[in-house]
């Protein structure tokens, strides 16, 4: 695999596109979006009628021969209904829109948690998982809200703004003079603004992902800040990226409330220049001056139609603004969602790759160097041999490339240069589930998931029978244990299995390793949680486990290698010395003054 690198992440998205990405999701749900549009202009139509009807009622109370009651209690009920019969659709198109926008919601972040699954383990070991916690969490529900409550507003001031508009000039066209003048101004203005505030929000959201990452790693490591006494240190450092996520929310949010008063400010203006030239027209039709049916006459039931439509067509340009702040943050997530699901996958297998069958554990490490930057190697020219049922040892100070070495073996990274063979064939012609299928891993950092005892003993096997499962169990020496629990087998452990040791948690993997049938072993460190009476009972079950696999091990305490066929001693990403224990000892180099030092 090569080296995780963010050259995707890199990448900047117009609104544009993420807007046409966005619109696809839209689509996928047709048989939710088509009622909605439906909907939308059923209710804004009906919703446009009743200043038409309430302008008829004036002109009727204004009648020459006195009130024209029938007509205007007609026109009264029928705005009522146009206005009820709109609020019920607005109900039901809100409730349609939860639908679509939850499906849309559900389906995105399958898609991320799906993306995640696929991408090397470099994308993981270079972003904070708090980070990529956030992405799922807050980013897709920012999305969520947008979809859900702005494209309903956005179709719904589309529609208005041109219904109202078609109105206006049915009523009086010199009055639609005024918005020659104010609409430009408004949209020029929050065009600029929008170009101000986008990278404002996208501030925002990456130090939102900074601070939940922060969090995420502090909590994982309450125990050790408490029994440091790092409390206040920890507190302070979070203080200051809250304090730095406050100030770009704050200069998010206070650049984009700038918006919302100026164009208000600038649609006020407006209806008050259509009061005032309103007013003015309807005095000189009153006195004769316009005659009727002519471009300027205009009634006093036009004037409180225009008025009314001129409120309509300004607000959605005033609320526009409103929402195009909300469009902004929910870009400037989608942005970052959008990344995720952009970044490249862990490469196909070759097109030759083989599937790995009957595996003997012949394994070869011939001559490899790898660095996880280009600018920095940890493996330089990095050779061993390991054949069937043997065992190789590696050894060193931290960070001389030991666990490096793993992840080659694993294929969570490829090679620079050299190859690595599983009997005799390169593991890059493998396919990589099977090969890593063929290893059985027991790590120093335990994993459990919340589930029962025997759920996770059997997550590597999942076919095990229960008399193979409790087998296990005995055999990795945690049976007794698991059969004192409340509900035996069948007890729940908590997230992380933080409601057992830690050395109960590595006697469970273990016997998970136990369960499976893989004929290469990998161990890092296995038996570092557990205590030296454990460690005893524990090494002898690792022993009968490990007869008869290929086996890779990572160990500190010198004393559980001393059996190693071949002990591999790296120093700075270079193999200083190799040989069995009594070679090395002989040898009197790096690896016999390192055990004497654990046992003078």
């Amino acid at each position: 695999m090569t080296k995780n690198n963010n050259t995707s992440s890199a990448k900047k998205r117009d609104n544009k596109g993420i807007m046409l990405r966005l619109g696809g999701y839209v689509v996928s749900q047709w048989h939710l979006f088509v009622p909605a549009v439906i909907f939308t202009l059923l209710s804004n139509q009906l919703s446009l009628m009743g200043p038409r009807y309430s302008g008829a009622a004036l002109d009727a109370i204004e009648a020459a021969g006195g009130v024209d009651f029938p007509t205007v209690w007609s026109n009264v009920a029928r705005m009522i209904i146009c206005y009820a019969a709109s609020a019920l659709l607005s109900y039901v198109l809100a409730v349609i829109m939860i639908h679509l926008s939850q499906r849309i919601i559900y389906k995105m972040r399958r898609q991320v948690f799906e993306k995640l699954n696929t991408l090397p383990v470099g994308y993981f070991d270079t972003h904070p998982t708090g980070d990529i916690i956030s992405h799922i969490s807050y980013d897709i529900d920012t999305i969520n809200s947008t979809l859900s409550h702005d494209l309903v507003q956005v179709m719904t001031s589309v529609y208005t703004v041109v219904g109202s508009l078609i109105f206006m000039w049915q009523i009086s066209k010199p009055m639609i003079l005024i918005f020659v003048f104010t609409v430009p101004v408004s949209i020029l203005f929050t065009r600029y603004r929008s170009k101000k505030v986008r990278p404002l929000f996208r501030a925002r959201s990456k130090k939102y992902g900074e601070l939940n990452g922060y969090a995420e790693e502090m909590l994982s490591g309450a125990r050790s800040i408490e029994a440091y006494g790092r409390q206040d240190v920890i507190s302070e450092r979070f203080s200051r990226r809250n304090e730095d996520a406050m100030d770009a929310y704050y200069k998010a949010e206070y650049n984009a409330a700038l918006l919302f008063p100026s164009i208000n400010l600038i649609n006020n203006f407006s209806i008050a220049m259509v009061a005032i030239f309103g007013g003015i027209l309807y005095m000189y039709s009153q006195n004769g001056t316009f005659a009727a049916g002519s471009m300027l006459f205009i009634s006093l039931g036009g004037v409180a139609q225009f008025v009314q439509y001129s409120r309509k067509f300004a607000g959605p340009i005033n609320e526009f603004s409103n929402i195009l702040h909300e469009f902004q943050s929910a870009f400037s997530a989608a942005e970052r969602v959008f990344r995720i699901l952009d970044e490249e996958s862990e490469p196909r297998d070759a097109e030759d790759a083989a599937e790995l069958k009957n595996v003997k554990g012949d394994v070869e490490i011939d001559s490899v160097s790898f660095g996880y930057t280009p600018e920095k190697q940890i493996l330089k020219n990095i050779s061993v041999k390991a054949s069937a049922g043997q065992t190789v040892a590696i050894v060193g100070p931290t960070g001389a490339g030991k666990t490096t070495v793993i992840n080659l073996l694993m294929r969570f990274y490829d090679p620079d240069t050299g190859v690595i063979r599983i009997d005799l064939v390169p593991s890059l012609k493998i396919k990589r589930a099977d090969l890593r299928l063929a290893y059985t891993m027991v790590l120093q950092d335990t994993w459990l998931f919340h589930g029962t005892v025997y759920e996770n003993i059997v997550y590597g096997r999942e076919n095990a029978t229960e008399d193979e499962v409790k087998a296990a169990a005995r055999a990795a020496k945690i049976d007794s244990f698991i059969e004192s629990l409340p509900d035996g087998y069948n007890t729940v452990l908590s997230d992380d299995g933080v409601n057992v040791s830690k050395g109960q948690k590595q006697l469970i993997t273990i016997a998970r390793a136990f369960l499976s049938d893989a004929p290469m072993l990998i161990l890092d460190e296995a038996t570092s949680n557990v205590d030296s009476r454990t460690e005893i009972q524990i090494q002898e079950a690792m022993d009968s486990l490990m007869r008869g696999r290929t086996c890779f091990v990572i160990a500190h305490r010198l004393s559980t290698i001393k059996n190693a066929d071949t002990i591999l001693v790296v120093k700075d990403g270079t193999v200083i010395e190799q040989g069995s224990h009594d070679e090395l000892i002989r040898l009197g180099g790096f690896y016999s003054s390192l055990y004497n030092s654990q046992f003078s």
